[in-house]
Protein backbone atom coordinates (compact mmCIF):
# COMPACT_ATOMS: atom_id res chain seq x y z
CA UNK A 1 0.00 0.00 0.00
CA UNK A 2 2.70 2.45 0.99
CA UNK A 3 4.69 1.73 -2.32
CA UNK A 4 1.08 2.48 -3.87
CA UNK A 5 1.06 5.79 -2.35
CA UNK A 6 4.24 7.10 -2.93
CA UNK A 7 4.59 5.95 -7.00
CA UNK A 8 1.05 7.68 -7.86
CA UNK A 9 2.09 11.36 -7.47
CA UNK A 10 5.61 10.38 -9.46
CA UNK A 11 3.28 8.81 -11.87
CA UNK A 12 0.82 12.06 -11.78
CA UNK A 13 4.04 13.76 -12.59
CA UNK A 14 5.17 11.60 -15.72
CA UNK A 15 1.88 11.75 -17.29
CA UNK A 16 2.46 14.96 -18.14
CA UNK A 17 5.81 14.24 -19.64
CA UNK A 18 6.15 14.69 -23.52
CA UNK A 19 7.89 11.32 -23.15
CA UNK A 20 10.17 10.19 -20.55
CA UNK A 21 13.00 9.31 -23.30
CA UNK A 22 13.34 13.32 -24.38
CA UNK A 23 13.60 14.29 -20.94
CA UNK A 24 16.70 15.09 -19.34
CA UNK A 25 17.87 14.54 -15.88
CA UNK A 26 17.16 18.20 -14.62
CA UNK A 27 14.29 18.18 -16.76
CA UNK A 28 12.87 15.15 -14.59
CA UNK A 29 14.12 15.50 -11.02
CA UNK A 30 14.00 19.20 -10.80
CA UNK A 31 12.05 21.12 -13.45
CA UNK A 32 8.88 18.44 -14.35
CA UNK A 33 8.10 18.35 -10.03
CA UNK A 34 8.16 22.02 -9.82
CA UNK A 35 6.23 22.27 -13.26
CA UNK A 36 3.52 20.00 -12.02
CA UNK A 37 3.23 22.66 -9.27
CA UNK A 38 2.86 25.17 -10.63
CA UNK A 39 0.53 23.61 -12.92
CA UNK A 40 -1.86 22.45 -10.31
CA UNK A 41 -1.54 25.80 -9.23
CA UNK A 42 -2.39 27.64 -12.05
CA UNK A 43 -5.20 25.12 -12.62
CA UNK A 44 -7.00 26.39 -9.65
CA UNK A 45 -6.36 29.97 -10.83
CA UNK A 46 -8.22 29.53 -14.06
CA UNK A 47 -4.92 30.87 -15.67
CA UNK A 48 -4.39 29.35 -19.52
CA UNK A 49 -0.95 28.29 -20.55
CA UNK A 50 -0.78 30.81 -22.84
CA UNK A 51 -0.62 32.85 -19.76
CA UNK A 52 2.22 31.05 -18.16
CA UNK A 53 4.01 31.09 -20.95
CA UNK A 54 3.61 35.00 -21.39
CA UNK A 55 4.62 34.92 -17.81
CA UNK A 56 7.61 33.03 -18.08
CA UNK A 57 8.70 34.93 -21.17
CA UNK A 58 8.52 38.01 -18.82
CA UNK A 59 10.47 36.98 -16.22
CA UNK A 60 13.17 35.68 -18.88
CA UNK A 61 13.21 39.07 -20.54
CA UNK A 62 13.77 40.56 -16.97
CA UNK A 63 16.76 38.26 -16.27
CA UNK A 64 18.39 38.94 -19.33
CA UNK A 65 18.49 42.99 -18.67
CA UNK A 66 20.00 41.76 -15.70
CA UNK A 67 23.23 40.28 -16.84
CA UNK A 68 23.71 43.63 -18.58
CA UNK A 69 25.05 45.17 -14.99
CA UNK A 70 28.88 43.79 -13.83
CA UNK A 71 27.91 42.92 -10.67
CA UNK A 72 27.39 39.63 -9.31
CA UNK A 73 24.45 40.26 -7.04
CA UNK A 74 22.58 41.39 -9.89
CA UNK A 75 23.81 38.80 -12.05
CA UNK A 76 22.63 36.37 -9.45
CA UNK A 77 19.26 38.02 -9.17
CA UNK A 78 18.94 37.59 -13.21
CA UNK A 79 19.78 33.28 -12.77
CA UNK A 80 17.51 33.05 -10.34
CA UNK A 81 14.29 35.03 -12.52
CA UNK A 82 15.52 33.07 -15.61
CA UNK A 83 15.26 29.62 -13.58
CA UNK A 84 11.61 30.91 -12.52
CA UNK A 85 11.33 31.35 -16.38
CA UNK A 86 12.62 28.08 -17.57
CA UNK A 87 10.21 26.55 -14.50
CA UNK A 88 7.31 28.39 -15.89
CA UNK A 89 8.17 26.89 -19.43
CA UNK A 90 7.87 23.27 -18.40
CA UNK A 91 5.14 24.10 -16.19
CA UNK A 92 2.55 25.64 -19.25
CA UNK A 93 3.06 22.10 -21.60
CA UNK A 94 2.31 20.17 -18.54
CA UNK A 95 -0.88 22.65 -17.63
CA UNK A 96 -1.82 22.07 -20.94
CA UNK A 97 -1.64 18.10 -20.88
CA UNK A 98 -2.91 18.59 -17.44
CA UNK A 99 -6.16 20.21 -18.62
CA UNK A 100 -6.14 18.77 -22.03
CA UNK A 101 -5.55 21.95 -23.77
CA UNK A 102 -3.05 21.30 -25.69
CA UNK A 103 -2.84 23.72 -29.28
CA UNK A 104 -1.47 24.44 -32.20
CA UNK A 105 -1.85 28.63 -30.62
CA UNK A 106 -0.20 27.73 -27.43
CA UNK A 107 3.03 25.80 -29.07
CA UNK A 108 3.02 28.74 -31.22
CA UNK A 109 3.00 31.07 -27.90
CA UNK A 110 5.81 29.42 -25.78
CA UNK A 111 7.96 29.55 -29.26
CA UNK A 112 7.75 32.99 -29.32
CA UNK A 113 7.93 33.94 -25.34
CA UNK A 114 11.38 31.57 -25.56
CA UNK A 115 12.92 33.59 -28.28
CA UNK A 116 12.00 36.88 -26.77
CA UNK A 117 13.69 35.77 -23.36
CA UNK A 118 17.06 34.18 -25.31
CA UNK A 119 16.94 37.84 -27.54
CA UNK A 120 16.88 39.43 -24.25
CA UNK A 121 19.82 37.46 -23.32
CA UNK A 122 22.38 38.42 -26.40
CA UNK A 123 21.14 41.56 -26.43
CA UNK A 124 22.24 42.71 -22.96
CA UNK A 125 25.44 40.09 -22.96
CA UNK A 126 26.37 42.39 -25.90
CA UNK A 127 25.71 45.99 -24.50
CA UNK A 128 27.38 44.32 -22.03
CA UNK A 129 30.55 43.65 -23.55
CA UNK A 130 30.07 46.69 -26.21
CA UNK A 131 30.29 49.07 -22.79
CA UNK A 132 32.95 47.39 -20.84
CA UNK A 133 35.26 48.41 -24.16
CA UNK A 134 34.93 45.39 -26.47
CA UNK A 135 35.77 46.00 -30.38
CA UNK A 136 32.56 46.15 -32.24
CA UNK A 137 33.29 43.19 -33.76
CA UNK A 138 31.22 41.94 -30.18
CA UNK A 139 28.25 43.03 -32.73
CA UNK A 140 28.96 40.51 -35.42
CA UNK A 141 30.32 37.83 -32.76
CA UNK A 142 26.92 37.99 -30.99
CA UNK A 143 24.94 37.70 -34.12
CA UNK A 144 26.56 34.60 -35.45
CA UNK A 145 26.26 32.98 -31.92
CA UNK A 146 22.20 33.97 -32.05
CA UNK A 147 21.31 32.47 -35.67
CA UNK A 148 23.58 29.23 -34.51
CA UNK A 149 21.34 28.97 -31.19
CA UNK A 150 18.36 29.68 -33.49
CA UNK A 151 19.26 26.96 -35.69
CA UNK A 152 20.49 24.67 -32.99
CA UNK A 153 16.98 25.02 -31.25
CA UNK A 154 15.13 24.69 -34.72
CA UNK A 155 16.92 21.51 -35.34
CA UNK A 156 16.98 19.91 -31.57
CA UNK A 157 12.96 20.93 -31.12
CA UNK A 158 12.12 19.52 -34.29
CA UNK A 159 14.49 15.61 -33.91
CA UNK A 160 12.60 15.67 -30.65
CA UNK A 161 9.01 15.89 -31.98
CA UNK A 162 10.01 13.65 -34.78
CA UNK A 163 10.89 10.97 -32.06
CA UNK A 164 7.46 11.39 -29.95
CA UNK A 165 5.85 11.22 -33.91
CA UNK A 166 7.28 7.72 -34.79
CA UNK A 167 8.25 6.51 -31.43
CA UNK A 168 6.49 7.74 -28.99
CA UNK A 169 2.80 8.10 -30.24
CA UNK A 170 1.95 11.67 -30.41
CA UNK A 171 0.85 11.74 -34.23
CA UNK A 172 -0.16 15.01 -33.93
CA UNK A 173 2.68 17.45 -32.75
CA UNK A 174 4.71 17.42 -35.97
CA UNK A 175 3.27 19.93 -38.35
CA UNK A 176 4.53 20.44 -42.18
CA UNK A 177 5.07 23.63 -43.74
CA UNK A 178 2.58 22.96 -46.36
CA UNK A 179 -0.28 22.47 -44.34
CA UNK A 180 0.30 25.65 -42.44
CA UNK A 181 0.81 27.67 -45.46
CA UNK A 182 -2.98 26.48 -46.54
CA UNK A 183 -3.89 27.41 -43.30
CA UNK A 184 -2.06 30.78 -43.12
CA UNK A 185 -3.84 31.40 -46.45
CA UNK A 186 -6.97 31.12 -45.33
CA UNK A 187 -6.34 34.00 -42.45
CA UNK A 188 -7.48 37.35 -43.17
CA UNK A 189 -5.37 40.04 -41.80
CA UNK A 190 -8.28 42.25 -41.19
CA UNK A 191 -10.63 39.71 -39.72
CA UNK A 192 -7.90 37.77 -37.83
CA UNK A 193 -4.33 39.53 -37.56
CA UNK A 194 -2.95 38.26 -34.70
CA UNK A 195 -4.10 34.64 -35.61
CA UNK A 196 -2.35 35.02 -38.81
CA UNK A 197 0.75 36.83 -37.03
CA UNK A 198 1.72 33.69 -35.32
CA UNK A 199 0.81 31.55 -37.95
CA UNK A 200 2.67 33.49 -39.89
CA UNK A 201 5.70 33.32 -37.21
CA UNK A 202 5.29 29.62 -37.01
CA UNK A 203 5.31 29.06 -40.09
CA UNK A 204 8.21 30.62 -40.89
CA UNK A 205 10.18 28.08 -37.72
CA UNK A 206 8.29 25.08 -39.20
CA UNK A 207 10.04 25.75 -42.67
CA UNK A 208 13.32 26.43 -41.34
CA UNK A 209 13.33 23.65 -39.62
CA UNK A 210 12.47 21.33 -42.53
CA UNK A 211 15.33 23.30 -44.25
CA UNK A 212 17.80 21.65 -41.93
CA UNK A 213 15.95 18.14 -42.25
CA UNK A 214 15.32 17.69 -45.80
CA UNK A 215 15.60 13.88 -45.46
CA UNK A 216 13.35 13.56 -42.15
CA UNK A 217 10.53 15.68 -44.27
CA UNK A 218 10.93 12.78 -46.84
CA UNK A 219 10.70 10.21 -44.31
CA UNK A 220 7.63 11.75 -42.59
CA UNK A 221 5.71 12.49 -46.27
CA UNK A 222 6.42 8.65 -47.07
CA UNK A 223 5.66 7.22 -43.67
CA UNK A 224 2.37 9.29 -44.26
CA UNK A 225 1.39 8.34 -47.28
CA UNK A 226 2.16 4.98 -46.95
CA UNK A 227 0.33 3.88 -43.85
CA UNK A 228 -1.96 6.90 -43.78
CA UNK A 229 -0.97 8.71 -40.38
CA UNK A 230 -0.91 4.80 -38.59
CA UNK A 231 2.93 3.98 -38.03
CA UNK A 232 3.68 0.21 -37.72
CA UNK A 233 4.78 -1.02 -34.76
CA UNK A 234 8.20 -2.40 -36.68
CA UNK A 235 9.11 1.19 -37.55
CA UNK A 236 8.20 2.50 -34.42
CA UNK A 237 10.91 0.22 -33.29
CA UNK A 238 13.47 0.84 -35.86
CA UNK A 239 13.00 4.57 -35.36
CA UNK A 240 13.47 4.77 -31.42
CA UNK A 241 16.36 2.59 -32.22
CA UNK A 242 18.32 4.41 -34.40
CA UNK A 243 17.14 7.74 -32.71
CA UNK A 244 16.69 7.09 -29.07
CA UNK A 245 20.44 7.18 -28.46
CA UNK A 246 21.01 10.77 -30.37
CA UNK A 247 18.35 12.40 -27.84
CA UNK A 248 20.77 12.68 -25.01
CA UNK A 249 23.34 14.73 -27.58
CA UNK A 250 20.50 16.43 -28.93
CA UNK A 251 19.66 17.86 -25.29
CA UNK A 252 22.71 19.70 -25.06
CA UNK A 253 21.50 22.04 -27.72
CA UNK A 254 19.02 22.65 -25.48
CA UNK A 255 17.89 26.00 -22.70
CA UNK A 256 19.51 23.62 -19.76
CA UNK A 257 23.06 23.29 -21.34
CA UNK A 258 23.42 26.95 -22.41
CA UNK A 259 22.15 27.98 -18.89
CA UNK A 260 24.10 26.22 -16.74
CA UNK A 261 27.51 27.22 -19.15
CA UNK A 262 25.83 31.42 -19.14
CA UNK A 263 25.43 30.90 -15.57
CA UNK A 264 28.96 29.45 -14.69
CA UNK A 265 30.56 32.35 -17.16
CA UNK A 266 28.63 34.73 -15.44
CA UNK A 267 30.52 33.94 -12.01
CA UNK A 268 33.77 33.80 -13.76
CA UNK A 269 32.95 37.59 -14.66
CA UNK A 270 33.12 36.33 -18.49
CA UNK A 271 30.24 36.00 -20.69
CA UNK A 272 31.79 36.91 -24.06
CA UNK A 273 32.99 33.13 -23.74
CA UNK A 274 29.43 32.16 -23.87
CA UNK A 275 28.84 33.49 -27.70
CA UNK A 276 32.12 31.34 -27.96
CA UNK A 277 30.16 28.42 -26.78
CA UNK A 278 27.33 28.54 -28.80
CA UNK A 279 29.89 28.87 -31.80
CA UNK A 280 32.65 26.04 -31.62
CA UNK A 281 31.64 23.25 -29.46
CA UNK A 282 27.47 23.85 -29.76
CA UNK A 283 28.36 23.95 -33.81
CA UNK A 284 30.41 21.12 -33.90
CA UNK A 285 27.90 19.04 -31.95
CA UNK A 286 25.07 20.58 -34.36
CA UNK A 287 26.39 19.38 -37.44
CA UNK A 288 27.28 15.92 -36.60
CA UNK A 289 23.86 15.83 -35.23
CA UNK A 290 22.21 16.71 -38.34
CA UNK A 291 24.59 14.42 -40.90
CA UNK A 292 23.77 11.07 -38.46
CA UNK A 293 20.05 11.96 -38.05
CA UNK A 294 19.92 12.51 -41.81
CA UNK A 295 22.02 9.46 -42.96
CA UNK A 296 19.48 7.45 -40.84
CA UNK A 297 16.25 8.48 -42.32
CA UNK A 298 17.43 8.28 -45.65
CA UNK A 299 17.79 4.87 -44.45
CA UNK A 300 14.32 4.51 -42.92
CA UNK A 301 12.84 6.33 -45.68
CA UNK A 302 14.42 3.68 -48.44
CA UNK A 303 12.62 0.87 -45.88
CA UNK A 304 9.52 1.91 -46.09
CA UNK A 305 9.49 2.42 -49.90
CA UNK A 306 10.83 -1.08 -50.29
CA UNK A 307 8.11 -2.63 -48.25
CA UNK A 308 5.29 -0.94 -49.69
CA UNK A 309 6.58 -1.93 -53.03
CA UNK A 310 6.74 -5.44 -52.01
Amino acid sequence: MMSQQVGTPHSRIAATYKAREVEGALDVYFYRPLGFRLAKFFAQLKVTPAGVSLLGGLFGVIAGHLYFYRNLGINIAGMVLHVCANALDNADGQLARLTHQESREGRIIDSVADHLVFASVYIHLTLRCAFAGASPAIWLLALGAAISHALQGAAADYYRTAFLHFAGGARNGIDSSSALRSDYRKLSWRQRAWDKLLLALYLNFTTQQEILAPRLKKLREAANTVFHGQIPAWLEQRYRNAAGHMLKWWRLLMTNTRMLVLFLLLFLGQPVYYFWFELIPLNLLFVYLIVRQEKMAESLEHLVVVRHSA
